[in-house]
This record gives structure tokens, sequence and C-alpha cells, in this order.
């Protein structure tokens, strides 16, 4: 299957990075390489892009689509966590730009064999980094009740987590769960009829639960954030899309910190405390698509754009 995934928010997040010609960018969630073409095709011969993708497929896709600028393009098998022994493995010591386009590709849920689709019956996988053993059919099949139905509780935000949990505990004692489809229905049974009616699929929020809790998606966001804006140089910025609530507070909340980081209390007259600020948010409000991006692709429905720079 080719890796087919359009670029949310393209045109409005390659500005926001205020790219110089002859700067150093990351993009480190690489996918089909959309962003990091449009990167290359405003840096010069001196410019530099590094690709950061966990996913076996989305590097191959995005080395043939990057071939036309491989001088100035390394791509790397890793986790945008580790962006920082990644650029120290470079010898990069600073950049001009990170990029995060998060959640799951196109492509990934297009390919049924990567199980993470909840409208079609194919094996419980949902691993974005394939070399990693730990699959959603462990998590559904050997996490206690208390453990599922605080992931669908915490990152489904789902009202029938508890009863969702329940079910697939019962379930799972007559044998193991190990298909998309025996979990949809399971899901199905958990949910009262009257509340599915015109309220989507009833498996997307405890699906959406299972994909984050197995790729530690918002442990791993939380913990590269400051990280990435240390690595900024002097007005570098830092852009990153979000696909849900849970993913864009932690966005927003951390870039906040970085602008106002003072813990004195509100009545000391002057701080004390010495934290100074790492930058501004540029974005006030978040960035969202345009109604004509919406039209064009229905996956853009629910992505922000948040920008910070790092202080001049």
């Amino acid at each position: 299957m080719e890796f087919n995934h359009i670029s949310v928010l393209l045109e409005e997040t390659i500005d926001s990075l205020d790219i110089k010609p002859e700067g150093i960018y990351v993009d480190g969630t690489l996918g089909g390489g959309g962003h990091a073409l449009r990167i290359c095709e405003r840096l010069n011969d001196n410019g530099r892009l590094i690709g950061i993708d966990q996913d076996k497929d989305a590097i191959a896709a995005a080395t043939k689509r990057l071939e036309g600028h491989s001088k100035k393009v390394t791509i790397v098998h890793s986790n945008y966590q580790d962006i920082d022994s990644v650029l120290s493995n470079l010898s990069i010591g600073g950049v001009d730009g990170i990029v995060l386009d998060l959640g799951v590709s196109s492509y990934q849920l297009d390919n049924v064999e990567r199980g993470f689709t909840y409208r079609e019956d194919t094996p419980l996988d949902m691993r974005m980094d394939q070399s990693s053993t730990l699959t959603a059919k462990d998590i559904v099949n050997d996490y206690s009740e208390q453990e599922l139905y605080r992931v669908i509780r915490d990152y489904g935000e789902d009202g029938f987590a508890k009863n969702i949990a329940k079910h697939i505990v019962k379930a799972r004692e007559e044998k193991p769960i190990e298909t998309t489809g025996e979990l949809n229905e399971i899901i199905k049974a958990a949910i009262p009829a009257k509340v599915r009616k015109g309220q989507g699929h009833p498996s997307k929020k405890t699906f959406q639960a299972i994909r984050i809790e197995l790729n530690k998606e918002l442990e791993v966001l939380e913990n590269s954030l400051d990280k990435m804006i240390e690595l900024l140089n002097p007005g570098g910025r830092l852009s990153i899309i979000t696909f849900h609530s849970l993913e864009d507070r932690i966005v927003k909340n951390i870039f906040r910190k970085n602008m106002n980081p003072c813990i004195c209390p509100p009545e000391f007259p002057v701080c004390t405390c010495g934290k100074k600020p790492t930058g501004k948010v540029i974005t006030r409000k978040p960035i969202v698509p345009s109604d004509k991006e919406l039209m064009e692709n229905r996956r853009a429905k629910s992505s922000k754009l948040r920008v910070f720079e790092k202080t001049r």
C-alpha cells in the first residue's frame, strides 16, 4: 500500500516556522514527508533538514519523496523524544525550527494490517513503531479492569469507560480478544443503543485511548517540549499540530509555562524565584483549518496549530 497522507495546515505550519534559507530544521514526525518537502523547498544549499520517525514505512515513503533534496536531508529512525541524542549524534548543537504533526497518519489508519482502524476486522496492533513488541492486543488482554478503566477514561474521555472495561474483562475470560472486530462488538454491547445513536462510531474513543497508551503518546509529548525549546537557536520556532484536546492542553500549558515561568506568589512586588522566560507564544489562539481545507480533507477537522518562539 502506498504511503498517502495529506499534511494538515501545511502552508500555515511552514509560514509559522519563519524559515531561514541557510537554517537547520527538524521534522520530528516525518510521516510521508509533506511538511519536510515544503521546508526543503525554502532551504538553500547550506540549509539542512533532519527528519525523525519511528515508523519504517513512513521513512521509506519520505526518503523517496525527498530524494530531490537528499544532499540537505538526514532521516533517522527514532522517536522525537530522543531529539537531543539524534542531534548530538549529528554534531548539531541547536536548530532554527522544529515541527511536530501529532496523531496517526492517513496511511496508518487506512492500512488495515496496521490494526489502527475500527472500521475493518483485523488483528489488534496499533504500533507506530513496528519494532516494538507490545501491541494493542496485549493491553486489551493483559491489563486489569482498573487499568483498562483508567486508560479509556483518561485517554478516550468516554463516559462509559467503566462499563467498557468490565465488558472487555468478561469477554476475555472466555477467549482472548484478538481482532478489532471482536473488540468493536464488546464496546458496542457496553454502550446503550440510545446513546450510540447519532454519536459516531462507538469504538472511536476506546481505540484512541488504547493507541495513546500503547505508544505512550502523551507521555512522550510532555517529556519532549521543554527539551525542544532548549534546542532552538535564538529566534527559532517550535510549531505543533495537535488533533485532540489532551495533546492540545499539554502543548498550551508547556508553552505558557515557558513564557511565564515565575512561581513567586502573586503578592510579591518583584520576582525572587529567578525563573526567566525562554521565549513567547506566537499563537495567542491556535490556528485552525480553513473551510476550504475542511472540505478537502475531513481528517483536518480537529487539528490545531500552536507556535512558540525562543527568545532572540
